[in-house]
């Protein structure tokens, strides 16, 4: 990279890196949301399963 280029790099990281680290932060809150979702969905299928098993027998 010569230092021509050092303006036209500030200005890209200016425009896209605003965006991009905003995208990168909601997909690590929602990976963590969708983690713990798994998790209670895992919990209740257990809950199902017991209640239809007592149920049944």
């Amino acid at each position: 990279m010569t230092p021509e280029h050092v303006p036209m790099w500030i200005s890209l990281i200016g425009n896209f890196g605003f965006p991009i680290a905003i995208t990168v932060y909601l997909f690590i809150r929602f990976e963590r949301k969708i983690d713990k979702l798994e998790a209670v969905i895992m919990e209740l299928s257990e809950v199902i399963k017991s209640l239809n098993y007592k149920k049944g027998g």
